[in-house]
């Protein structure tokens, strides 16, 4: 199924007494790129996030954000450093005997000083914690692709509408082709009619120059390789594997027969025709640009 590079999924919910947030989202890129946000001390996540991602997404910069609350039961031991307490309460002091200030010290002005106080907290089972953490990131994964795959399929459809369009003006442009060589043909014998008046036309050295002419504009291989990139871009779309970068090929050779055709002819309303085309594609090079 074709997806969208543009992705959001989000999901919440606690785990064993732990809140956990996982947020996702991707914006178009070249290639994949991931980067991941946690709440600090749970760095080890990212690597095993980044492998989970991967597996999942084959392009497009991907950000995530993951947030985990301190579980119920944690067991923590707060300790005072004596020995700076005292150090900011004997400078309050002299501050306040310099300036005449009240000696009113309390315990909630002296524990506004963070590092008075230290924190210890018994290590955390990590292979707990990233399964935990996988577990919810599983649910805003479900929302991201889903968001994904409804995207790819709106391109998909817009894309292979404007295959059709092109096939459809191809098919006008082998009608019309022929048909420019006869009234070559035409306008060839009713100028030598006019110059030569009554004389015979040699109709051999008219058939030699309607053949080079024909030659010359014959743009049936072109429209051959073309009608060929079309099928095989529609068999990367009708697939399940990722097409974003393999169109990209396919899209460039598209152009180029265009390009060809357009060199080649010399009538304007087949000019006008591969005007319309070369705009088609254009518009499927840019819509490739956001699947995956």
């Amino acid at each position: 199924m074709i997806k969208s590079m543009t992705g959001f999924g989000r999901s919440q919910r606690t785990v064993d007494g732990r809140e956990i947030t996982v947020e996702i989202k991707s914006v178009n890129h070249r290639y994949f790129e991931f980067s991941c946000r946690t709440t600090r001390g749970y760095g080890f996540l990212e690597e095993k996030l980044k492998s989970y991602i991967s597996q999942r997404v084959a392009r497009g910069k991907v950000d995530m954000f993951v947030s985990l609350s301190a579980p119920q039961d944690e067991q923590a031991t707060v300790t005072v450093n004596h020995r700076l307490a005292s150090g900011y309460i004997s400078a309050m002091r002299e501050l306040g005997k310099t300036y005449g200030l009240a000696d009113d010290i309390s315990i909630t002005a002296v524990a506004g000083y963070p590092d008075i106080f230290t924190v210890s907290r018994e290590p955390e089972d990590e292979e707990k914690v990233c399964s935990d953490v996988l577990s919810v990131v599983d649910e805003a994964m479900e929302a991201f692709i889903s968001m994904r795959e409804a995207e790819g399929e709106r391109l998909k459809a817009d894309i292979l509408a404007r295959v059709e369009t092109i096939l459809s003006i191809v098919e006008k442009i082998e009608k019309r082709s022929p048909e420019t060589v006869s009234e070559y043909e035409k306008r060839l014998k009713d100028k030598i009619t006019e110059t030569l008046g009554d004389r015979t036309i040699d109709e051999q050295r008219v058939l030699t120059e309607v053949a080079i002419f024909s030659d010359k504009v014959a743009v049936a291989e072109e429209t051959v390789r073309l009608r060929s990139h079309m099928a095989q871009l529609k068999k990367f779309f009708e697939g399940d594997m990722p097409a974003g970068r393999k169109t990209d090929f396919i899209i460039q050779e598209m152009n180029r027969e265009a390009n060809t055709i357009g060199s080649k002819v010399q009538d304007a309303e087949i000019a006008h025709m591969v005007v319309d085309i070369k705009a088609e594609i254009e518009k499927i090079r840019e819509q490739v640009q956001n699947v995956e």
